[in-house]
């Protein structure tokens, strides 16, 4: 009812229409039993929203709780926490799993553990054939997200045989076979190396200029977080930090208090600034620091 979401609405900060968000999370604790006495809490009384269109991150130390909260996203843990979750209406616990179907899509870490089928268009397909698309119907989709995605080239392959790089950009293009408004990637580029890395960001960032796509995504590459909208750090079990990139790394030190890489050149800018220069915070390229520093030496110039 509308007193629900004024009640949500006070205890999550939204700043914009409540249409709009797609993931809604007040107050969620959820615990795994470690053993017959001790319980390890995942996630400690969590509440965030994260609006439709964005790319927002999550990061923080193993077992922080990142991997869980995706689970609470996409379904996978759909009872047995305490709090309030909506992931694109559908309230978590309430609505059976399979309402998530065309909702969510999911991409895991590991590319080889992802797969129904042996071959790429198959397994591109496989979805459309599960909610009884017709082929002439699939034929179209696989195409288009081929497409869209720029891997004509990966069709027809055996999956075995694609790089890592490769396997999980098609994992991303067959998380999106039935258009959904989430899509959700625990760490998909952990076991790829450098080239591998850039393939699969740049899909990802092909599906911002979608229509209305959500992505969240976790990672522990904080290059990989600069050009998104939004970044919550976690760390046991609950959301510490939560705002822009560049509001975030404007807090180098609580960052390295939560045990987490800070890019380079921010580090750098803010010892920089610590030594008395007048380096704006929250750098995050090298071409924002060689900026704010052509900027300084051609001001010291002109005090000359």
């Amino acid at each position: 009812g509308s007193s629900g979401i004024g009640h949500w609405r006070s205890m999550v900060s939204i700043g914009s229409d409540i249409n709009r968000i797609v993931a809604w999370t007040q107050r969620c604790s959820f615990a795994y039993h470690a053993d017959e006495a001790a319980e390890v809490d995942a996630l400690n009384d969590i509440s965030c929203a994260i609006p439709q269109g964005e790319i927002a991150i999550l990061c923080g130390q193993s077992g922080c709780g990142k991997t869980t909260y995706t689970r609470l996203l996409n379904g996978l843990i759909p009872g047995f926490y305490s709090g309030i979750h909506m992931t694109c209406g559908i309230r978590a616990g309430l609505a059976p799993v399979e309402s998530y179907v065309g909702q969510v899509g999911s991409v895991f870490q590991n590319p080889k553990t992802q797969y129904f089928n042996a071959d790429s268009t198959d397994e591109l397909a496989f979805p459309c054939e599960n909610t009884g698309m017709s082929p002439a119907r699939i034929r179209q989709r696989v195409h288009d997200v081929a497409e869209q995605f720029h891997i004509r080239h990966l069709l027809g392959r055996r999956i075995m045989t694609l790089s890592g790089g490769q396997k999980q950009q098609l994992a991303v293009a067959a998380s999106t076979m039935l258009a959904p408004g989430l899509i959700v990637m625990d760490e998909p580029t952990a076991m790829l190396d450098p080239v591998g890395r850039r393939e699969v960001l740049k899909t990802v960032h092909k599906l911002r200029k979608q229509k209305k796509v959500t992505v969240i995504l976790i990672t522990h590459y904080m290059e990989e977080v600069v050009d998104a909208d939004k970044i919550f750090v976690m760390d046991h079990g609950k959301v510490v930090m939560e705002g822009s990139p560049k509001e975030i790394f404007s807090k180098v030190d609580e960052l390295k208090s939560y045990r987490l890489d800070v890019p380079q050149v921010t580090i750098l800018a803010d010892e920089l600034r610590k030594r008395g220069l007048d380096i704006p915070k929250g750098i995050l390229r090298k071409e924002e620091l060689v900026e704010a520093v052509e900027r300084l030496t051609s001001e010291n110039g002109e005090k000359k």
